[in-house]
């Protein structure tokens, strides 16, 4: 493999296109008469072939199940089920709609493949149509436990073409065999791996019922065990929810060029993090290195503050300047002897981790919440529509600012992208409720999490981190649209309490080292949130010696596969995470 296929690879595998874009890459190949879906469906066959052999069943021995919509996906899963079946495998095809594929139909019928119409007012060669709504209904209970009898399930109901909750036999047959709007409650193991439970399901291209361009769980949905999906990342793969149901990813690389082409999503690697890292320089000094302002812990949470002080003063900055009270002040000297307290110079702020929010009985005459309003108004930038143009206000020349935790009920209705604001799902929930007045629950933000950072970044011009297993980067593209990013490297041991704020300091001192750069160019600040990010979770897995983590990487169909995930690790505390920053440092910079 080349330079050259090697980059487009890392590209292929690290950047997700919508539905359209994917249509349009592959409309040339197309044209030229290459043979796509029986590409896709030569994969889709040997994958579900490859889950047998190691569940130890027998290709001949296999029972395998087929859910066949109309379109070109349930095309793509009647050629690989007539391949199944040309091995021996029993195959039925379960048709959900009103007509199958033509030619897939052909060739799945001739491999001796059996079929089963759902649909009363179906047209299809062959089949019996025009039965009552009684057998309707049996035909569909009969279907159900077919599948469940299985031990493959080849999900092809729907593909990347369809939007919104599935409705109609569809989404009776999701709601039986999937689930409904919530990710799959299973453990999180390293690789995505099947859990060799009968049925296992393999989707063609995406999960029935997921949101395909917003990693969306509108309804019922049918979570894989393996996803194949075909020429690109569709954002489903990677984006939460969705990604948590596509389980392994299998990408069939069809040749597609992606220079002209810009992705929905990015996903960071360790290439992409280690951009955001500045290098010391033979000439610099404390100052130049990137000062980190503080204003973290309380009275009440001190902890917080040792933990924000501590990810900052190992993430390659200069200095760290502490304000608190005088309970934390101690806690962070006797910890970080170099930590400077007292106002003064920096170049980034880190506002909110451990500061009791404005609900909380001690909120009350907290010195910390004073201290952060009285900062975050020199953030604030109009809100009058005759003052959309912000190019001389003051606070586009503020250094970057981290706003996490209690400090969330503080900000301004409208500030600049050098705001990162660094929420978890009840957060945003609470967030969105004060400046929309409506009512979001925590419920609503998981089951849909990018749809509403990218409301809270269109509604407050922050850039938004929404923190999770697979992290939500939402920002300015420096051209007037958005840029989203995000980061899976987080193993799911990294939950527990201090971890945000670890998370914090580390943000903050990515963002104090960036020099000018940030103000010439606002898309950097996803960016550098994003890599952020990534450090934490290399952190993380590092201190519970994990190979989970939220997003694991796709495998190429057809090319060897060099990442065995076999260890799950073990418990961490926050403490952890920050002594393993400088090793994750070191290995981002090897």
């Amino acid at each position: 493999m080349d330079i050259d296929d090697a980059d487009r690879l890392q590209t292929l595998l690290y950047s997700a296109y919508d539905s359209d874009t994917v249509r349009e890459m592959e409309r040339p190949l197309l044209d030229d008469g290459v043979p796509l879906m029986r590409m896709a469906a030569a994969a889709t066959a040997h994958t579900a072939m490859s889950l047998l052999d190691d569940a130890g069943v027998a290709i001949e021995n296999a029972r395998v199940t087929l859910l066949a919509g109309a379109g070109n996906n349930g095309g793509d899963g009647l050629y690989a089920a007539a391949e199944l079946a040309n091995e021996g495998a029993q195959v039925t095809a379960i048709a959900t709609g009103r007509s199958l594929h033509e030619e897939g139909f052909t060739a799945f019928v001739r491999a001796g493949g059996r079929v089963l119409v759902l649909d009363p007012a179906a047209e299809i060669p062959g089949c019996a149509a025009g039965f009552s709504a009684g057998e309707a209904g049996e035909r569909l209970q009969a279907a159900v436990e077919y599948a469940r009898d299985s031990h493959v399930v080849i999900d092809a109901m729907t593909g990347i073409g369809a939007a919104g909750a599935l409705r109609g036999i569809a989404g009776t047959i999701a709601s039986s065999l999937g689930m409904n709007g919530m990710p799959p409650s299973r453990p999180a193991l390293p690789g995505n791996e099947p859990s060799m439970e009968f049925p296992l399901i393999v989707a063609v291209d995406a999960p029935s019922g997921v949101g395909v361009d917003d990693g969306s769980l509108p309804g019922p949905y049918i979570p894989a065990d393996t996803t194949v999906t075909f020429g690109a990342m569709k954002p489903c793969a990677m984006v939460p929810p969705a990604s948590y149901a596509c389980g392994h990813v299998v990408l069939v690389d069809f040749g597609f060029d992606v220079d002209e082409s810009m992705p929905a999503v990015e996903m960071v690697d360790g290439d992409f993090a280690a951009e955001s890292v500045r290098i010391p320089r033979l000439a610099d000094g404390k100052y130049s290195r990137g000062v980190v302002g503080l204003v973290t812990g309380s009275a009440r949470y001190p902890g917080a503050a040792v933990l924000s002080a501590g990810a900052s003063a190992r993430s390659s900055v200069g200095m760290v300047r502490y304000l608190g009270p005088q309970r934390a002040q101690d806690m962070v000297l006797a910890a970080f002897p170099e930590a400077v307290l007292g106002k003064g110079r920096v170049q980034s702020w880190v506002v909110g981790s451990g500061v009791p929010t404005a609900d909380d009985d001690a909120a009350g005459g907290d010195v910390q919440r004073d201290t952060i309003d009285a900062l975050l108004r020199h953030y604030t930038l109009p809100t009058n529509e005759g003052d959309a143009d912000h190019m001389d206000s003051p606070a586009l020349g503020m250094p970057p600012i981290v706003v996490d935790a209690g400090a969330l009920d503080l900000l301004p209705a409208k500030v600049p992208p050098q705001v990162v604001i660094t929420p978890h799902a009840g957060e945003l929930a609470r967030l969105l409720n004060r400046l929309e007045d409506h009512e979001i629950t925590t419920r609503t933000i998981a089951s849909n999490p990018l749809r509403y950072a990218r409301e809270a970044h269109m509604l407050t011009g922050a850039t938004v981190l929404l923190k999770g297993a697979v992290t939500i980067v939402v920002g300015d593209d420096g051209e007037g649209g958005e840029r989203v990013v995000l980061s899976g490297r987080a193993p799911a041991w990294m939950s527990t309490a201090g971890s945000g704020d670890a998370l914090a300091g580390i943000l903050g001192a990515l963002l104090a080292q960036q020099d000018d750069a940030l103000a010439e160019n606002p898309s950097l600040v996803p960016e550098v949130t994003a890599a952020a990010a990534y450090i934490h979770g290399l952190a993380g897995a590092l201190a519970s010696h994990s190979e989970q983590r939220g997003w694991p990487r796709p495998h190429v169909y057809g090319r060897p596969d060099k990442h065995h995930f076999d260890d799950l690790g073990h418990p961490i505390v926050a403490g952890d995470i920050v002594s393993e920053i400088q090793s994750a440092f070191a290995q981002l910079l090897q």
